[in-house]
């Protein structure tokens, strides 16, 4: 990978995320528990078994997410959620985590090598998670909500901010509130649509990395995706992102809000796959012959060898010379070729050897 001085960096449970680093992968396993925390921690081992870094769940209560009287009474404002067969309160209120469920999931995460992540979505909240866990994330819906952003800043360790439906002066007042308190942070680009729709991928905008790369240079870039496939992510990384959070479920079919556009098991493993192959291949940047292709200069390089036999004592003129494969390490190449014309020779060479730098007066 690219090499850069500069580089903002920062550690979670000692791994270090940054641009010289491998890229680093939270499974958002969010409501794909189904209320049952046998299939939480079963998520979680999937997650590490899938090559996932953190396995990242949502601490919230439906009363201090969600207005049931204004969800009812928001008319055809609901977005995706008015294909769901309950309530946005009630939906909510099933996908709640049970708070005794925190500290076994922490010592999953634990036994399966893999950090635990959790929203809080609550001043509340944050105090009961935030013994437990080594970062924290906000997410895109709380970006204009700076009390909780404030009070987790102060909690002194790495934030992670998606940045969904957000205008850039959304983002700016986020960003900056943050690092006025905590130089330790990752802005994430994302689009929070949720129905894994293909139409998707045409708001997606990597490009926006570009401009948060400019706007805040100290800042760990990354990407928060609801699409399908691994399009966005590999985009994404290579514009420097370097972490990534997708939804995680065991299968696509099972009912609840988030299944249908979580990446499965399979899928995950090809994405992590995939990236750490993009990894390699970006390079770091220096334009130069790799190691690889040593041998391929001599094959296919072109060297200046004799088109007729020539004598010693002639004089070299362009008709009696070509630029022919292959060239060895002794070989002149074609463009020094204005520098043999009306050299002598001072050796015999035959019709298709290459002409040497000592075979000329």
């Amino acid at each position: 990978m690219m090499k850069n001085t500069d580089n903002p960096s920062f550690s979670i449970e000692g791994k270090k995320i940054g641009l010289d680093n491998p890229t680093y992968f939270i499974a958002d396993i969010a409501a794909n528990h189904d209320g049952e925390l046998s299939r939480a921690k079963d998520l979680i081992y999937l997650a590490a078994e899938k090559g996932a870094d953190a396995a990242k769940f949502q601490h919230f209560k439906a009363d201090t997410i969600v207005s049931d009287y204004g969800f009812k009474n928001l008319g055809n404002e609901n977005s995706h959620q008015k294909k769901w067969k309950k309530s946005v309160y009630d939906v909510y209120k099933a996908a709640s985590i049970n708070l005794e469920w925190t500290t076994e999931l922490h010592e999953t995460c634990k036994k399966a090598n893999i950090a635990f992540f959790t929203s809080p979505y609550s001043n509340e909240l944050l105090e009961h998670i935030d013994p437990y866990v080594d970062a924290h994330k906000i997410g895109s819906g709380d970006i204009t909500w700076i009390e909780i952003i404030e009070n987790i800043s102060k909690k002194n360790k790495p934030v992670i901010l998606a940045s969904g439906a957000s205008k850039i002066e959304d983002v700016e007042r986020a960003v900056n509130k943050i690092l006025s308190i905590n130089k330790n942070l990752c802005l994430m680009q994302c689009n929070t649509n949720y129905t894994g729709s293909l139409e998707n991928f045409k708001f997606i905008n990597l490009n926006v990395i570009k401009t948060f790369k400019q706007m805040f240079p100290n800042v760990v870039m990354g990407l928060s995706d609801h699409t399908p496939g691994h399009s966005t992510v590999l985009g994404a990384i290579t514009l420097g992102a370097r972490v990534i959070e997708k939804h995680l479920t065991d299968r696509n079919d099972r009912e609840g809000p988030d299944h249908g556009f979580s990446m499965n098991g399979e899928t995950w493993k090809e994405m992590v796959d995939s990236s750490r192959e993009l990894e390699y291949s970006l390079g770091d940047s220096i334009k130069k012959i790799e190691e690889n292709e040593e041998a391929s200069i001599i094959v296919q390089r072109r060297s200046i060898c004799a088109s007729r036999d020539i004598l010693s004592g002639e004089l070299i003129s362009k008709d009696m010379i070509k630029a022919l494969r292959p060239c060895p390490a002794d070989a002149i190449p074609p463009y020094e070729t204005d520098k043999l014309i009306n050299r002598e020779l001072i050796k015999d060479i035959s019709k298709g050897d290459h002409i040497r730098w000592e075979y000329l007066k």
